[in-house]
């Protein structure tokens, strides 16, 4: 269960350049024609939300938000109109440098959201393929951990040579007193067909996202779990949360990631879930339907029936 009301944000994807080479990178292969949101669309955002007060939280992101000079103005237009909160999602390597932290904290973000993608410098940064990424981003969250206001959460990409970093990751940022959430999204590639090798086998991950979970939790941070079968989480079938902020971004980016083919289960029709996408067309296409290995969610008042006439 997350920390955050995701109906409370609207995100708005304002940039498409990155200067990192994540191996996992869902959009490499469209970043170069997808349309950052324009300032007018911006400002209409902005507008709506003085009017209306739709939404507490608006978040900046895109490729690389940090790569916009212009984005402590935003984050100052966006509070003067009314936003509570302002969030950035970032890989973090620009917070590397506390004047910046300080700067965007000035201008009114409030809660980062940072990309680790291992457990240490080499795994790190054999992920995103340059050289001193994650002792950036480190000091980035050290810094905003010394900043009264600030709230952090991380986010970490589950593939197959991440998967079993996860507890050492959750470990090794145990001391970040405002480290409020870590989200583990699990990989899934823009397409039909795992090319890269990176979409890992569900039992295979699960005991290492099960303890990462369970001491993210012990430390007092919340977690969500993304993209991950509901029934093979067991006890920590609570961390599974799909949802998302409503995004704003170029419409080329849907008729991509329609390719995903979520929402395949043997067991879709007689399972309660309402939180699970199921399998989508790549992990099939890698491993099966894992029928076997799956099992439909019963709803809590067929739960009851049945112990009722055992």
């Amino acid at each position: 269960m997350g920390r955050y009301d995701h109906a409370a944000y609207v995100s708005l994807t304002m940039e498409f350049r990155c200067n990192l080479k994540c191996v996992h990178c869902m959009i490499e292969g469209t970043m170069d024609r997808l349309a950052p949101e324009s300032d007018a669309h911006f400002e209409e955002i902005l507008d709506r939300n003085a009017r209306e007060r739709r939404w507490t939280g608006l978040i900046l992101t895109g490729s690389e938000i940090t790569l916009r000079r212009d984005l402590p103005d935003l984050a100052r237009r966006a509070r003067a109109s009314g936003f509570a909160h302002v969030r950035i999602q970032t890989h973090g390597m620009h917070l590397g440098q506390p004047s910046f932290c300080r700067r965007l904290v000035e201008a009114g973000v409030d809660e980062f959201f940072v990309s680790i993608a291992g457990s240490d410098a080499a795994s790190h940064d054999a992920l995103t393929l340059v050289p001193g990424s994650f002792d950036r981003a480190l000091r980035g969250l050290e810094t905003l951990d010394a900043i009264e206001g600030v709230e952090t959460l991380t986010n970490t990409v589950v593939t197959e040579r991440s998967y079993r970093l996860l507890p050492a990751l959750v470990a090794r940022l145990a001391h970040l007193k405002r480290l409020t959430q870590m989200e583990f999204w699990v990989y899934f590639p823009m397409s039909e067909r795992d090319e890269k090798g990176l979409v890992a086998r569900h039992a295979e991950v699960l005991p290492y996202l099960r303890e990462a979970v369970l001491l993210a939790r012990a430390l007092g941070r919340a977690v969500e779990v993304k993209n991950f079968p509901e029934c093979l989480l067991g006890e920590i079938g609570d961390a599974l949360v799909n949802g998302q902020p409503e995004l704003h971004i170029d419409p080329d980016f849907w008729r991509e990631f329609e390719r995903n083919g979520f929402y395949q289960c043997v067991h879709r029709d007689a399972c309660a879930s309402r939180e699970c996408l199921g399998l989508n067309t790549a992990y099939i296409e890698k491993f099966g339907l894992e029928a076997e290995a799956l099992r439909p969610l019963q709803s809590p008042v067929r739960r009851a029936w049945s112990r009722a006439s055992a």
